[in-house]
């Protein structure tokens, strides 16, 4: 048997980093949204062999030790201490890794729900919480996993791991994402630099400002802001997200965290968009739905 998850790729717009020795309850605050792209995982099971054995694969090529720690620790977890087998896991990713888009969590969260979709030892909720642990000890990502959970354009309002930290939703209509993919940040370099305390400081104050007035259009005027304020936004990044701002109705922003840049556009707003994309050379980049539904698991029949 076969089994699929879906999870949807998460931009995150602003975000405040929350650190607590348990890593359920570390997490982030902010908001960002979630793209009809994003990471599929596969899971393929062999019982009856006399050992047992994990193989992770991204988009079809095997992968082992600190590369694929965290899919390796949430399957350690979830996979019964008695079963015998075989167990591959195949993870696809619409985005690059490394670029802000989620994949992080994505193969995390994806990797949890078919294996616990297979074994039926865990609920959605628990499952979720193991993704979002492996996530946090890795210093893979802080929230993505709460937000993949929740979809939509979604507000962290409390951190934690799904069930422990609170996420609501904006309501919102008639908006496509355009993100585009311009190079790798590290997470993990981010959360340990001197730029932190900026982070933080830009980030509460983005936070508490959505919360009076929870519009998409807020949305992004603060993320633009958060994403000067902390000279994340810089160099030639800033000068591509300047022009794409030329066009739009609505500023453009950084992905947090990657050298990515993401806007919210109406349909009228594409052509001129992709027309100036051409001109500037920019061949990779996506044009994409808002996901408004929690990730997908179940049997599949290819």
């Amino acid at each position: 048997m076969l089994v699929r998850a879906f999870v949807p790729a998460h931009i995150t717009a602003f975000f405040v980093p929350v650190f607590h020795e348990d890593p359920l309850k570390s997490g982030s605050l902010g908001a960002g949204v979630n793209l009809s792209k994003g990471t599929n995982v596969f899971l393929s099971v062999e019982t009856g062999t006399s050992r047992r054995h994990i193989h992770v694969a991204f988009n079809g090529e095997p992968v082992e030790g600190e590369e694929a720690i965290i899919s390796h620790s949430v399957a350690e977890e979830l996979i019964p201490m008695d079963f015998m087998g075989g167990v591959e896991v195949w993870q696809y990713f619409d985005f690059p890794n490394g670029y802000g888009f989620g994949n992080s969590a994505g193969g995390a969260l994806g990797t949890a729900l078919v294996l616990g979709h297979y074994f039926r030892n865990k609920t959605f909720l628990q499952v979720a919480q193991i993704a979002h642990k492996h996530e946090v000890l890795n210093k893979g990502g802080l929230g993505d996993v709460i937000a993949q959970v929740h979809g939509g354009i979604e507000i962290r309002i409390k951190a934690g791991a799904p069930g422990i930290g609170v996420v609501d939703n904006m309501f919102f209509e008639d908006y496509k994402v355009l993100a585009i993919p311009l190079g790798r940040l590290s997470t993990r370099e981010v959360l340990d630099s001197d730029v932190i305390k900026a982070i933080e400081r830009e980030g509460q104050k983005a936070l508490e400002m959505l919360l009076k007035n929870p519009t998409p259009q807020n949305l992004m005027h603060l993320a633009r802001n958060f994403a000067e304020n902390t000279g994340l936004l810089d160099g030639e990044l800033l000068e591509i997200a300047r022009k794409i701002d030329k066009l739009t109705k609505l500023p453009s922003s950084m992905v947090m965290l990657g050298k990515s840049l993401f806007a919210l556009l109406r349909d009228d707003e594409l052509p001129k968009i992709q027309e100036k994309l051409r001109d500037l050379g920019i061949d990779s980049y996506h044009i994409c739905e808002i996901y408004n539904e929690k990730p997908k698991v179940g049997r599949w029949i290819g």
